[in-house]
């Protein structure tokens, strides 16, 4: 069954007993693991729990399809419906989905979860055709994802964000859901019980690990500032961040680039034209995109969008190293920004 958000929302709380498998892909593998856990805890309270879980490797599915609809009909020992998770597949799993889906054995709740495949793939064609089935796309957070993860988490915590500080920390946390989740439960234990999170609160505990997002990266490459580049992108790289996402995010930032500057072309004043893409007055962003804009003509700007798409394209294709072909396509932007 295709879900569309609002169903989404739905089933994590509360998943439809009809399915009897749920695929969950996308490319923000926070969030997948994220949802993965929560369907799962619907079903089971201890996912480390070997009798009531069980592990199956994908590989493994390709060779022997047979072992899905084995370990979902198998009972538990303690009694209770089993999870049966498939974590990291591709398309060597479909053909022992589809024979499953076909014939549901047992009571078991199969749980795939596929970080690198796309809505166009086989896989979750499969899943969204099938009636006892549901398929979970999962992408980068985005603002509003991000307001409302914010307000759940403050919510759960009994604590209350200051507008600027609210601000400061959609734009100082990533696209991946459980970082920034990891993020926000640090916030609240950093709090004790004080309740009214100021930006100095926010700033004092979302530190390194917090403020190293995609965001980082995008405005160390658009202000031309080599060391912070270098030094963000060894970290996200070194902590396991995929080379597409801080592609994408690039991306971007130098379409709003783009946008306020073709707005001043126009006759706007640079603060008129930063409004129209940053609507938020307390934001940071702001602030950054008066300061760098006059780096930036509309040519050179659209010359570094081609490099950006060029990069993605290479990462996809060449077969090159990808973090190596990301950190190349932004040295050459930074490098763009410092030639006046």
């Amino acid at each position: 069954m295709k879900l569309n958000r609002n169903d989404i929302t739905a089933q994590i709380k509360q998943l439809n007993p009809a399915y009897r498998a749920v695929l969950i892909y996308g490319r923000d593998e926070g969030l997948v693991r994220e949802r993965a856990d929560k369907i799962a805890r619907q079903i089971v309270e201890d996912l480390r729990d070997a009798f009531q879980v069980a592990t199956i490797e994908p590989d493994k599915l390709k060779s022997e399809p047979y072992l899905l609809a084995d370990e979902a009909a198998a009972i538990s020992m303690m009694g209770g419906r089993r999870v049966v998770r498939v974590d990291g597949a591709g398309e060597n799993v479909t053909a022992a989905a589809k024979d499953f889906l076909a014939n549901p054995l047992g009571d078991g709740l199969v749980i795939i979860t596929a970080g690198g495949i796309r809505t166009t793939s086989p896989l979750v064609k499969l899943f969204n055709a099938a009636k006892n089935a549901a398929a979970i796309g999962c992408y980068e957070d985005g603002k509003g994802d991000l307001h409302q993860l914010l307000r759940e988490v403050m919510a759960q915590h009994g604590l209350e964000l200051a507008p600027d500080a609210a601000a400061y920390l959609q734009n100082n946390l990533g696209s991946d859901r459980m970082i920034s989740r990891g993020e926000l439960e640090k916030l609240a234990l950093y709090m004790g019980d004080q309740k009214k999170v100021t930006l100095d609160d926010a700033r004092a505990c979302i530190g390194d690990s917090g403020a190293l997002t995609l965001e980082m990266i995008a405005a160390a490459t658009t202000g031309g500032d080599l060391k912070v580049l270098d030094d963000t992108l060894f970290k996200a790289f070194n902590r396991g961040e995929n080379a597409i996402p801080i592609l994408r995010n690039l991306a971007r930032r130098l379409q709003k680039l783009h946008l306020v500057r073709g707005s001043m072309d126009k006759g706007m004043s640079p603060d008129q034209a930063v409004r129209t893409v940053v609507y938020n007055p307390y934001s940071p962003e702001k602030k950054a995109l008066l300061s760098q804009i006059g780096k930036w003509s509309t040519g050179k700007l659209s010359n570094a969008l081609d490099i950006v798409m060029e990069a993605e394209a290479d990462c996809k294709v060449t077969g090159l190293p990808a973090e190596a072909i990301c950190a190349r396509a932004c040295l050459r932007i930074a490098n763009a920004a410092r030639v006046s």
